[in-house]
Parts: C-alpha cells; structure tokens; sequence
C-alpha cells in the first residue's frame, strides 16, 4: 500500500532524512518511533505529499507520488485521512461542521445530508449530542476524538496519526490508543502512526519501525521490539538518559557523576 524508497531531505544545512526506506502492507498498522527532530513528522509530510524529497520515491499504492502533478496528488490524497496532534479542528465552526467539512467541499453534499453523516462519524467515535458544540466546549479527549471522526468521514483507505496521545492524560491515551485499534478494525484501513509513546505504540501497531539520524535502523512487532538488542532502540524504548543516544547539550554522565 505504501513503499517509502531511499527517501532524502534536507532544509538548508540541517540533514533529515537521509536514506529512509519503509515499506506498509495494504490492511497493516505502522508505527514510526523516535526522538524530538528526528524527522518523523517530515516523514508523514512526504507520505501524504505536503513535501517532496530532495531524492527517493514515495509509492501510494504503486504510484510514485514525488512525480504527480498538484491536480494528480490532489486525487490521491482523497484515500487519506489524518489526525493532527491537537486536532487541529476550526475554532469558529461547529462540531459537526469541522468533522463535515471535506464531505461539504469534496463531495459536494447538502448541508442536511452532511449533518447526518457526521453526526454518524461523532456516534462511531463515542460521541453523541455534541454536533452542535463549539471545539472550545470540549474537552483534550473529545477534541482528538473529533478530529478522527473528520479523518474517517469520507471513509479513507489510509489513516495517518501525528502523536495521537500528545497532551492526553493516561487513562484518555488508552482510550484514545483502543478507539484507533477500533478504526482499523471495522474500517479495514491501513495506518501509520508517528509517536514517542512507547504505550501507544505497542497497543497500536502490527509493526514499529524507529526513526534516527535519519534512517530506519529497526523495524519489527512490537514484542520483538521489546525484546531488541539494538542499544540505540532499547534505550529508546525504555526511555534510559544512559545509553549511545546523547542528550543535546548536555553531558548526563558528568552533569551526575555517573560512571
């Protein structure tokens, strides 16, 4: 479904990406792991088109997408859905508003039609009797759970997740975490997630792949993961200010007078 090939980016000086190969089965979950700047976010912007690489190629479904013409990505997008990292939704439209609004434009629907459909979307997702609220009447949870009633209302063949339990307390990431198992489950989509919640991580995907220095340097399911004798993902994953991935700026070792 989607092949990421020898895939480089560099903005100015500051290197990226360099070198990223990735490849997700049509129906599979992936979830790309790494650390603050390491190029995850880039990554998703390269899947979906927002960004080109500097070299490499970017399949969606076979087709090399870096070629496309904007009139030809625009079509391609329409297989995607995504939930931004603070969904991301318009503060002076309604709910059902935001979670219609590709259904409106794209689709051309009637506003009742519309309405309907949304409000169908809000049930899936949990939320009922809130299509008529305000985003800034909502809670974190309920903003996010939005934001992925919109990712799924025109029914998308892939879903992309930017840190989807960012700013959620425990208890509202797992539900957040069990609703996108949920969505895969009963839509059938294929999905990738970027995150550094190794929680999320774990409950949401087939397979995790980790993101540094520009490469994938490891890519398994999440038991293997776990079990991995890669120093830098262990370290990682385990979430240890010892090990071979430093710090910037800082020499943790000396700062403690760790040996």
């Amino acid at each position: 479904m989607i092949e990421i090939i020898n895939v480089h980016k560099s903005f100015g000086k500051k290197y990226v990406l360099g070198g990223v190969n990735l490849r997700v089965e049509k129906g599979e979950s992936m979830v790309v792991i790494g650390g603050s700047g390491s190029g995850k976010s880039v990554l998703l912007k390269h899947i979906i088109g927002i960004i080109k690489p500097d070299e490499g190629k970017v399949l969606i479904d076979g087709i090399d997408i870096t070629s496309l013409r904007e009139n030809e990505l625009y079509e391609v997008r329409k297989q995607f859905g995504m939930l931004f990292q603070m969904a991301a939704l318009f503060d002076s439209m309604t709910v059902w508003e935001n979670v219609a609004f590709a259904l409106l434009r794209q689709k051309k629907l009637s506003v009742k039609d519309a309405k309907s459909h949304a409000i169908e979307k809000l049930r899936i997702v949990g939320l009922v009797g809130v299509e008529d609220l305000m985003p800034s009447e909502l809670s974190g949870g309920m903003k996010k759970r939005v934001g992925l009633a919109r990712a799924i209302a025109h029914e998308p063949d892939i879903l992309l997740y930017d840190e989807p339990t960012t700013g959620l307390d425990p208890i509202m990431a797992d539900a957040i975490n069990d609703l996108i198992v949920d969505m895969r489950e009963a839509l059938s989509v294929t999905s990738i997630a970027i995150t550094h919640d190794m929680n999320s991580a774990y409950k949401i995907g087939d397979k995790i792949a980790m993101l540094y220095e520009g490469k994938i340097i490891e890519t398994a399911t999440p038991d293997a993961i776990k079990s991995t004798q890669n120093p830098l993902v262990r370290q990682f994953i385990t979430g240890s200010a010892v090990g071979p991935i430093k710090i910037e700026g800082v020499d943790y070792e000396k700062s403690f007078n760790r040996t």
